[in-house]
């Protein structure tokens, strides 16, 4: 049997264990142990919430608009600041290894990599901090949106209750109503908690400016000019998020802890989701397979992976410990599979509001000739609105009753946010499973470093392709895209007799740019006076009503 002081790596992935003697069948046993079970929940965790924190308006929906008084506005729209192509396909490799055998080379000349540690320690948990700030900032507005639903069901009435920050009160639609024609104020609830919390009379007006502060975004600009000029939106849990993130990097630049470096790792893995994506499944293919070749060659054939993983000490990686042993996961065998798992999950979002696109007929001109009128009919393809997948979480917990695992149907934001149908990303799931079980069992028989990806990514790439294949989705799945080009606004089309749309000539759209260019430079040529130095913080627009 194996010794069992035992150090399993998966960075990359790599092992050191005791004599090279065949496993016996007691000794798979050991993929039950603690720190091997750890690494793959871990993982997996990450992946779920970094592609659930992805979700962004798919090209199918349509942006959400205003449509009443006093509605606020909707947030802006996320960006992925980095969208891989094909030829990141072919680079990432070169400057993954570039990058591992000039840290390894480093390390040999250094002798003693502690220096080097501490350096990269300082420089990760700089980046880490911020990460980190994003996820402890998304974790309060999933917290919030539980204490403080926007919509939850009255098990007893049936009744799905709607909270308006704006009015103070919680209203219910009438049946067979849809707009705010059927909404009914309920004068009994006179907080924004959810259930027999929301028949409180005291404290009510603490609770409704409680819900306002936590919810409502406040405009922050900062420029000076000609030197740099910058605007974003923040909320209260985005402070409290870095307020978290900042004595965590601390403590860890001072300790080393694992804990403390497994916490940030998280968050840096899950702001990766956040900025990279490839800008199809058909790139992210390539993207996994181009690194797959080259974690193949790092571990197998050189020392640079082993080595740099177990001499650098730096928030690159994922550690956990027991009394038998630890195992250790690096984040790159983490984010590169998740990227095409985080994109998988949008495509499925795509394709639930594609579904309920409709095609609308139009009658476009009338034209009389000789005496005669006759129509021309077609067809305008409508979108329906994106719901936005954050702070929806907590209105699906309060609008599931108790026993299910999904949302009565009369809570369709909720439903539409999160428990839209998701079998490309679930499939990809358990190809990621069934890699990393995989590769832990090579770690076993063979008593050498794996190399994850060498598992992963055919499991999670074989589990998209294979169910696409399934649903007949190839085509789909091939021309999904990422890159802008999908995105179109509701237009007349033409179908033709078997009712599927004609392509629209390229004429109109390169006349849509020109005007918009146009518009542009009028904008640029406008003159006017400008702000030195400018700090503001703006309110949100609707102010609270007084009790």
């Amino acid at each position: 049997m194996a010794s069992q002081n035992t150090t399993t790596t998966l960075e990359g992935n790599s092992t050191s264990t005791s004599p090279s003697t065949s496993p016996t069948p007691f000794e798979f046993i050991m993929l039950l142990k603690p720190e091997y079970l750890s690494v793959v929940l871990s993982a997996l965790t990450i992946i779920w919430l970094g592609a659930h924190g992805s979700l962004r308006r798919p090209p199918s929906a349509a942006p959400v608009k205003i449509t009443k008084r006093g509605q606020k506005p909707p947030p802006k729209e996320d960006k992925f600041q980095e969208g891989l192509t094909a030829s990141d396909a072919i680079m990432f490799p070169i400057l993954a290894a570039v990058l591992l055998m000039s840290l390894y080379y480093l390390i040999e000349w250094l002798q003693d990599p502690t220096l080097l540690s501490k350096i990269m320690r300082g420089y990760m948990s700089l980046i880490a901090v911020i990460s980190l700030a994003r996820l402890a900032g998304d974790a309060l507005e999933i917290l919030t949106s539980l204490v403080f639903p926007g919509t939850w069901v009255d098990l007893d009435s049936k009744r799905v209750y709607h909270v308006d920050g704006e009015r103070r009160c919680q209203y219910y639609l009438v049946e067979g109503y849809t707009t705010t024609d059927g909404e009914v104020v309920d004068e009994t609830k006179k907080t924004p908690l959810p259930g027999r919390f929301g028949s409180l009379r005291r404290f009510s007006g603490t609770l409704w400016e409680i819900r306002h502060l936590l919810t409502e975004e406040w405009t922050v600009r900062f420029a000076m000019h000609g030197i740099f000029g910058v605007k974003f939106n923040i909320k209260l849990n985005d402070i409290l998020g870095f307020l978290v993130s900042l004595p965590v990097a601390i403590a860890y630049h001072y300790t080393g802890w694992n804990v403390f470096s497994n916490v940030l790792s998280t968050g840096m893995c899950y702001a990766s989701f956040l900025m990279l994506s490839p800008t199809s499944i058909g790139v992210g293919t390539l993207v996994l397979w181009g690194l797959f070749v080259y974690d193949v060659v790092m571990v197998f054939y050189t020392p640079y992976m082993i080595t740099v993983a177990q001499k650098l000490d730096a928030p690159i990686k994922l550690v956990f410990e027991s009394s038998s042993g630890s195992s250790m996961l690096g984040l790159g065998d983490i984010v590169v599979p998740g990227m095409l798992m985080g994109i998988a999950l949008r495509f499925d979002l795509f394709q639930f509001y594609k579904k309920q696109m409709k095609l609308e007929a139009v009658e476009l001109a009338t034209t009389e000739s000789a005496g005669v009128i006759s129509t021309d009919t077609q067809f305008k393809r409508v979108k329906i609105p994106y719901v936005d997948t954050r702070g929806q979480w907590g209105n699906r917990f309060w609008c599931t009753k108790i026993g299910s695992l999904l949302p009565v149907k009369e809570a369709t934001e909720a439903s539409a946010a999160t428990a839209f149908p998701k079998p490309y990303f679930y499939a990809s799931v358990a190809g990621y499973a069934a890699g990393m079980l995989v590769t832990l069992t090579m770690l076993l028989v063979f008593r050498h470093g794996q190399p994850a990806l060498l598992y992963l990514v055919p499991g999670v790439t074989g589990a998209i392709w294979l169910t696409a294949l399934a649903k007949g989705e190839i085509k789909d799945v091939w021309a999904y895209t990422e890159d802008g080009s999908l995105d179109t606004e509701d237009v007349v089309v033409e179908v033709d007799a078997n009712g599927q749309i004609v392509p629209k000539k390229a004429e109109d759209e390169e006349e849509k740019k020109k005007k918009d260019e146009d518009g542009e430079k009028k904008k640029k040529q406008k003159s006017g006076d400008y702000d030195v130095f400018l700090f503001s913080i703006t309110a949100p627009r609707f102010a609270l009503k007084e009790d």
